[in-house]
């Protein structure tokens, strides 16, 4: 199957561009080819997205919301269907994959009810006779790029509260997992989603995306991906002074106290670390755990991890997948021998598993746990995006959150005690934009806002109403009906 741009309601012939393979990572079938679209398609798309703005925006709210109603039910319909094909090009697990595409249909259906909601501010006068109110207006053209780690949740996270608000959308999707919006795009078309109102165009960051924020139209750039291309885009938005919302890296950690139950710590770290194969931004790759139970924790663990079978996400039995392409199989192999070097222990795992059947036309990687980890060691420091996990031994609560802090990112978080006064100085304490008690670093729902602090963001947020922030602008309306000239804090001055 040969791709092609979605671009202001119709499938844009691509010919003349590059092509290239999308491949199954668990066994290396081909999937797909998707072309390498350039300026010019990002500019056909702008120009389709600018145009059907300005009558989407004048659609009403509750009327635009029908046709995320209708995106939701058919995303419950294929569910299944989109859920194999998430597998096959991503490579997790079928039931994450599942549960991926649940997140789409849920964020469809609560981005829905918004449409009734979009809730401004009244608010009294200073001076009689006037009307004071705030309102929320749509921005126009946003721009979206998404990773290939999360193909359709993050891109529904971005692009309902978006078109719900008003605006239109160019998407950039990641060109490792181009099918799930190629997808998406034929739901806008089966839906009757007006013409212009979604466009989808492939391509690179170097080539599509920096089109996109280049682009003078594109008001918005909604990114979610590594901190070295999320920099890039805070600058080159920054110079068009663009509204530029970031979702980035994280190093996240699970406290485990010494008054934890161990065997939910041990379920939870589990999840959050290997998961995904460890490739979600907040997978758990620290564990920071007290002195006194360390050694069980750790022999928990180890032991936890024989359960773990891997191979092909569509098998169901299998619990881990694998990595994404073979760049991040030597990445995350990199890492490990940096730990090995550093002077960390090698509890577990460690290896590529690409010698022998049925792992050999595929790219995966052991769960790996290192243990008598200090907490300056680069495995410590910096986000691996692997299944890899770091265990810290610390002496008190206090310490554990020092060491959680010290990091350069602050997305997620977990601590596992039965001390509500612990758990309290925890949550309060602990700088991420997520916090989880007695649960792993994994499992956002969409209805409160997804993001983090420091090098993980930029401060907006995704998920939840405060994503809206991201895509309207506030509009503060005064009207005087006093029948003559009233002038604020010069006529209220006593």
């Amino acid at each position: 199957m040969q791709l092609k741009n979605y671009i202001d309601g119709k499938w844009i012939s691509t010919e003349g561009l590059q092509y290239i393979p999308v491949v199954n990572p668990a066994n290396g079938e081909k999937l797909a080819t998707v072309p390498l679209s350039t300026k010019s398609e990002v500019d056909q798309a702008v120009v389709a997205a600018k145009k059907a703005q300005k009558q989407w925006a004048l659609v009403p709210a509750p009327k635009r919301a029908e046709f995320l109603y209708e995106i939701g039910f058919k995303l419950k319909e294929k569910k299944e269907h989109l859920a194999r094909i998430l597998t096959k090009e991503m490579g997790k697990v079928i039931e994450e994959a599942r549960g991926e595409v649940q997140e789409g249909i849920d964020m469809a259906f609560y981005m829905a009810g918004e449409g009734r909601r979009l809730f401004g501010e009244t608010t009294p006068s200073e001076l009689a006779d006037k009307f004071a109110m705030s309102v929320r207006a749509p921005i126009g053209v946003v721009g979206l790029i998404t990773p290939w780690n999360f193909p359709i949740a993050i891109a529904t996270w971005k692009s309902f509260p978006a078109i719900i608000a008003g605006n239109t959308v160019v998407w950039k999707p990641s060109i490792e997992t181009p099918l799930m919006a190629y997808e998406m795009a034929k739901i806008f078309e089966e839906v009757g989603l007006p013409n212009g109102v979604a466009n989808v165009v492939f391509g690179t960051g170097p080539n599509v995306g920096s089109a996109m924020v280049e682009h003078p139209d594109v008001k918005v750039i909604s990114f979610t991906g590594s901190n070295a291309t999320g920099s890039k885009v805070a600058e080159l938005g920054g110079k068009h002074l663009k509204k530029v919302s970031l979702e980035m890296g994280g190093k996240n950690a699970v406290i485990v106290m010494d008054d934890a139950n161990l065997q939910l710590a041990v379920e939870g770290i589990i999840w959050s670390a290997f998961g995904t194969a460890g490739q979600r931004c907040t997978a758990c790759s620290r564990v920071i755990v007290h002195k006194d139970v360390k050694n069980d924790l750790e022999e928990m663990l180890v032991s936890a991890l024989s359960s773990l079978t891997i191979g092909d996400g569509l098998d169901p039995t299998v619990k881990v997948g694998p990595v994404i392409n073979k760049a991040a199989l030597e990445k995350i192999n990199h890492y490990v021998q940096i730990g090995k070097r550093e002077g960390a222990t090698l509890l577990a795992g460690g290896k590529t598993l690409t010698t022998t059947p049925p792992f050999d036309k595929g790219f995966y990687f052991e769960p790996t746990i290192f243990t008598n980890v200090k907490n300056e060691m680069i495995i410590a420091q910096e986000e691996i995006f692997g299944p890899v996990v770091s265990i810290i031994e610390v002496a008190s609560l206090e310490e554990a959150i020092e060491v959680n802090n010290s990091v350069k990112f602050g997305l997620s978080s977990s601590i596992f005690s039965q001390d509500v006064n612990k758990i309290f100085k925890a949550q309060r304490d602990l700088d991420t934009g997520i916090v989880y008690v007695n649960a792993g670093t994994t499992g956002a729902e969409i209805h409160l806002p997804f993001g983090g602090t420091k090098g993980t963001g930029n401060g907006h947020r995704d998920s939840g109403q405060a994503a809206l922030d991201v895509y309207t602008e506030w509009k503060s309306i005064y009207v005087d009906y006093s029948g003559k000239l009233q002038r604020a804090q010069i006529d209220t001055e006593n």
